[in-house]
């Protein structure tokens, strides 16, 4: 019984935090990813790149929202200039990945959209888009509640008011 009764409020904290399965990633990972990135420069330009997007990587996977608004910007900045399609799709879906984790639910899922147009049955997207989808489902379900509750405390000032006045 003890068993039921924590799996059931083990999942009702999850529905609250949105408990997601990404990685995180950390600051001593960035710093790594930071210095391979300098050490890379002038060295060649394909070296660069993926150093370039392993830092991507790390900044978009971190839990401090500034670190995130930096991958995003230097994923936005060198996705314009990207023409092989396989690091296109992995871009979008970085991008998808930051704007999932800065709250932006639904660029997040026009960008894992823009992924799955590239290669429809990549699983990582598919995952993240169901992810995402929950995410905006389980939001609306909470503000509808917010919304049921202040309506139900007008409701009941307005009646205590009137039963005042009687």
């Amino acid at each position: 019984m003890e068993a039921t009764i924590g799996k059931f409020f083990e999942s009702i904290g999850t529905f609250f935090s949105g408990g997601d399965q990404m990685p995180w990633c950390d600051r001593d990972i960035i710093v790594g990813c930071e210095r391979e990135v300098a050490e890379a420069s002038g060295v060649s330009e394909e070296g660069l790149n993926e150093s370039i997007m392993r830092l991507s990587w790390a900044l978009v996977h971190s839990r401090q929202p500034e670190d995130v608004q930096r991958g995003i910007a230097m994923l936005e900045a060198s996705l314009a200039t990207t023409k092989n399609s396989l690091q296109r799709r992995e871009k979008l879906f970085l991008l998808a990945v930051g704007h999932y984790r800065s709250g932006d639910y639904i660029r997040s899922r026009q960008l894992v959209e823009r992924c799955l147009e590239i290669a429809a049955d990549w699983r990582q997207a598919l995952t993240l888009k169901k992810v995402i989808e929950d995410k905006i489902s389980k939001d609306g379900i909470i503000g509808i509640g917010i919304a049921a509750t202040a309506v139900g405390l007008l409701a009941g000032g307005i009646a205590a008011a009137l039963a005042r006045k009687k």
